[in-house]
């Protein structure tokens, strides 16, 4: 029984993450966004806000990351600390990739995302402690990873050229949206994850989920590198 459940679950995360792949390789970018982006001139307030809490809510590379982080903390203080490293990362380094014209290829910080889901895994499972014999700190890899991510949201603007003016009030706008994104998918984390804390099942299945969310950033890594290889 237990065998038929967790192939079942693999099979189920499987199939989330291939339908998930094209979207992957696009950098996560709906026609939509695409072509509003594209036409934008001046101060967009409110569309840009939208468009960051879009594209963190629905961004399954950081959520993953924020599970992974999250996964064994239990009380909301230190939560609210791990979640505030990340965020003074990304948002570090969404101002200063898009405000300082630095350019880094869109697969390669993808595959670095993906590759800070595979580390947060492999932390969870104590496996810095087993294979090396010592934890790296954890607050400071979470604002490291955190420092990457923004970097990622910064390719995303600056595939469109926007043009300078407005541009100070669209990123802060995209960054309120981005918190706000985060928000929103950590309520439904934190909630999932307290209830399933309750449940005797929990301890049973952490290591196994813990290595489900390493395969899922190594999937991620596989297909930005091959995204980039092709490119």
């Amino acid at each position: 029984m237990l065998n038929n459940i967790l192939n079942l679950s693999k099979l189920v995360f499987a199939i989330l993450l291939i339908s998930l792949s094209i979207d992957v390789l696009a950098h996560g970018v709906d026609d939509d966004t695409r072509v509003f982006l594209e036409q934008n001139v001046g101060v967009q307030f409110f569309p840009f806000m939208y468009i960051g809490a879009k594209h963190m809510f629905t961004g399954y590379d950081h959520i993953l990351f924020l599970v992974g982080v999250i996964f064994f903390l239990y009380r909301s203080r230190d939560v609210l600390l791990y979640v505030s490293m990340f965020t003074i990362g990304h948002s570090i380094t969404l101002f200063w990739g898009v405000l300082g014209d630095i350019h880094i290829n869109p697969y390669l910080i993808d595959a670095i995302i993906g590759f800070s889901v595979v580390y947060k895994g492999f932390d969870n499972l104590d496996g810095f402690n087993r294979v090396f014999g010592k934890q790296p700190s954890t607050k400071v890899a979470v604002l490291i990873f955190g420092l990457f991510h923004g970097f990622g949201l910064a390719t995303k603007i600056q595939e469109f050229g926007l043009a300078s003016q407005g541009l100070v009030t669209n990123l802060i706008a995209f960054n309120i949206g981005v918190e706000l994104g985060q928000f929103m998918a950590l309520i439904f984390i934190v909630i999932a994850i307290n209830f399933w804390r309750n449940l005797s099942s929990f301890q049973r299945f952490s290591s196994i989920t813990n290595t489900m969310l390493m395969s899922a950033g190594l999937m991620l890594m596989g297909l930005q590198m091959t995204g980039y290889y092709l490119m």
